[in-house]
């Protein structure tokens, strides 16, 4: 059970905050996923959330019972509490005032808000499990993608806990291109996995092709074959498909050693690609075939009832070694004779495999071969942004997407192009650690810890969206200087200054005759009056609407409401894209691109290609082209 009462209560907070959020329903997969984030808070200090998932969903069931206002006056109780201790222990955070009711008020921003009930990331030491049998300086992990696509966030996730490990160890990560299906693997790829791992800053100590070992694959083939452990099939693919729904075994396991060996052979040697499709002679008869291995048609797990380890591929070179080979073996074959060979004492792969150990460590037995320690991890993606080829293709090859980089994809280029660091993406990861929960985490959780890398290296510019002109009467300044960070010194940017100034027209449709507010960095308005061209409304995407305030000084009040601007003589047109959910569910969402039109700052127009910066009240952004930005994140 657990004990610890600052993780229950911040359990308590994740879901009571998302029932605020999502119209009082808590989503168990949300909090569960938050959660992961702040482990090392268990009384056993394993950091392994998977062994408190009951616990939490205990805990969530219970608090779904109260009504939305008994939630939200819980929240607000354990909210109070919670700012006590970050009070207490959040010294290096930017100043902020506490208001008589218990927020924090940013001094950047117009209200006040709630600050996140959540410890900080900085104060938790992310630590992977210790692996069983892990020896200092001996420890071998490897990644091994298939070079079939983009390198995306899952990949990321599996490629971090590789090299995390042989780092705790002292030990050593292979890059191992698994390049077995020359039917969909390009050059492209490779590249693009190798300069994905570079972006992240993976460094493998080794790097090879699965392909560079394919004779040496076909000589274990040939021993499985001697032992009697593996045998040639000739029969059809869906009668072999039908046998192994039926449990079923077909004539061909009766083959003798002899024979199974002289049909391999003779697929060998149709590497010379005459004749077509899975066809090799056989006693004069061209037969289709491939090898299978000789497991338990029987079996409860249907990976061992003879899957296939060999079969012919005559379409399309291989990327690597061109038209050299046809016959490949597949992954169940190739990945524990490669693993074993490079002596990888640790494999870890996705959840998916798990009913695949059997077959893996049934080969290397039957082989005599080293076995490394298999260990699952459940795959990584975001709700509404799938890593799935199946979902992800179709939208390129449809030209739906155009490209592999674009910010709404989980692709390492998306995710970089939108603005999010490698730092954060390898922070995120070790937060999650190793478990076998199918739970999606939120994006948010990535979000926070990018956003505290950013922080302190983005200069804070001005940007209004939807602008709405306002004539200041008596501003007797011609220009205004500007910090570029409050906190950190990043110099200053001087801002000339008219009467006429622009503000988002979210703000103005909030304001009234007779409000004061503060223009940021500039003065104190009062709001004389709203003129509105007929036919128009402030709401619109119109400037036809005119705000007349009169200057009221430069007095500092926190009490009133601050607001960013842009100046006549300073604006530039300005678009920021601002990438939403790809997916509701399995329905592709049509409305997954905003543009957002205004007026920036001219300074902005200075910065160089894929500079980070943030829009103040607005959200990080990330160069893309003189005139846009691509929205990161709040």
């Amino acid at each position: 059970m657990i004990t610890d009462e600052k993780f229950v209560n911040t359990i308590k907070l994740i879901a009571l905050k998302n029932a605020i959020e999502f119209d009082n329903k808590i989503k168990l997969d949300v909090v569960i996923s938050k959660a992961f984030s702040f482990s090392r808070f268990l009384d056993s200090g394993s950091g392994n959330i998977k062994n408190y998932i009951p616990e939490i969903k205990t805990i969530v069931s219970e608090l779904e019972t109260l009504s939305f206002d008994d939630k939200k006056n819980l929240y607000s109780k354990l909210l109070s509490k919670e700012n006590d201790y970050l009070r207490e222990n959040d010294r290096d955070s930017p100043k902020r005032e506490q208001s008589h009711k218990g927020k924090y008020i940013d001094k950047d921003k117009k209200k006040s808000t709630l600050r996140e009930p959540l410890i900080k990331e900085h104060l938790l030491d992310f630590q992977l499990p210790d692996l069983d049998d892990a020896v200092m300086g001996n420890v071998i992990t490897r990644f091994p993608p298939e070079p079939n696509g983009y390198p995306h966030i899952g990949h990321a996730k599996a490629a971090v806990i590789d090299e995390e490990y042989a780092k705790k160890y002292n030990g050593k990560l292979i890059l191992r291109y698994d390049d077995t299906n020359p039917l969909k693997e390009k050059i492209e790829y490779y590249d693009a996995i190798k300069a994905g791992l570079d972006w992240l800053g993976v460094k493998p100590q080794l790097i090879k092709n699965t392909s560079d070992d394919i004779e040496k694959l076909y000589e274990y083939a040939r021993k499985l074959i001697q032992s009697n452990f593996a045998y040639v099939c000739s029969c059809a693919p869906e009668v072999i498909k039908k046998n192994r729904i039926k449990s079923i075994t077909c004539d061909c396991v009766s083959n003798s050693i002899k024979d199974n060996l002289k049909f391999f052979n003779e697929m060998v040697k149709g590497n010379n690609r005459s004749g077509s499709s899975n066809d090799v002679k056989f006693n004069g008869a061209a037969r289709s075939a491939i090898l299978r291995y000789r497991g338990n048609m029987s079996s409860l797990n249907t990976a061992m009832r003879d899957p296939t380890l060999f079969r012919i591929i005559r379409d399309g070179d291989h990327p690597k070694v061109g038209s050299k080979y046809s016959l490949w073996p597949t992954y169940d074959f190739a990945a524990p004779i490669e693993d074993s060979l490079d002596g990888v004492t640790h494999a870890m792969r996705t959840k998916e495999y798990e009913l695949r150990n059997e077959l893996y460590y049934s080969i290397l037995d039957n082989l005599g071969l080293p076995k490394p320690r298999l260990i699952e991890f459940s795959r990584l993606e975001f709700e509404g942004i799938p890593v799935s080829k199946r979902k992800i293709t179709p939208l390129i090859e449809q030209g739906i997407i155009q490209r592999w980089d674009d910010p709404r994809l989980p692709t390492l280029m998306g995710l970089r192009r939108r603005g999010i660091l490698p730092e954060a993406i390898r922070k995120f990861v070790m937060s999650l650690s190793i478990t076998l929960s199918e739970t999606k985490p939120s994006i948010e959780i990535l979000e926070s810890f990018n956003r505290k890398l950013l922080d302190p290296i983005s200069p804070r510019l001005f940007f209004v969206k939807n602008p709405v002109r306002l004539c200041i009467e008596s501003l007797d300044v011609k220009a205004v200087e500007i910090k570029n960070h409050p906190t950190v010194d990043m110099g200053r940017r001087k801002v000339p200054i008219e009467n006429i100034i622009y503000i988002s027209n979210d703000d103005a449709i909030r304001i009234k005759t007779g409000d004061t507010l503060r223009l940021m960095d500039l003065c104190n308005i009062e709001i004389l009056s709203i003129e509105i061209a007929e036919g128009e409304r402030i709401g619109g995407n119109s400037t036809d609407c005119i705000i007349h305030a009169s200057n009221k000084g430069d007095e500092m009040n926190h009490k009133i409401p601050k607001i960013q601007w842009v100046s006549e003589s300073d604006k530039v047109e300005y678009n920021v894209l601002k990438p939403l959910p790809l997916y509701n569910g399995d329905i592709y969402n049509e409305n997954n691109l905003v543009t957002d039109k205004g007026y920036a700052e001219s300074f902005v127009s200075t910065l160089p290609l894929g500079s980070q910066f943030q829009f103040v009240r607005y959200g990080f952004c990330k160069v893309d082209d003189k005139s846009t930005a691509i929205f990161t994140h709040k």
